[in-house]
């Protein structure tokens, strides 16, 4: 799925037309990519997790020559899948909480 079907897909469960949909999408996507650039982290209960994550500098090879080259540290965005979201994509139902 890409993101227009996304937003066909949106506007029709949602019943709202296909411009507010994506201004929709956009505002959320725009939201969480700031919180998380930030260094904040955006939690979805039943969905997942948006945060960053720190990767450490580290030693990798030119594949074609063999020659050895520095990577740098960075820090990246990481997701976590939610206990809903797994069972959902499993096939299970959600386990319900005592």
């Amino acid at each position: 799925m890409n993101k227009s079907e996304l937003v066909d897909a949106v506007a029709k469960e949602a019943a709202i037309s296909k411009a507010a949909a994506g201004n929709v999408l956009d505002a959320v996507i725009g939201a969480i990519t700031k919180a998380v650039s930030k260094g904040d982290s955006v939690a979805l209960i039943g969905f997942g997790t948006f945060k960053s994550a720190k990767r450490a500098a580290r030693v990798g090879r030119n594949p074609q020559t063999g020659k050895e080259l520095k990577i740098a540290a960075t820090t990246v965005p990481k997701f976590s899948a939610g206990a809903g979201f797994k069972a959902a994509v499993a096939g299970k139902k959600a386990a319900k909480k005592k």
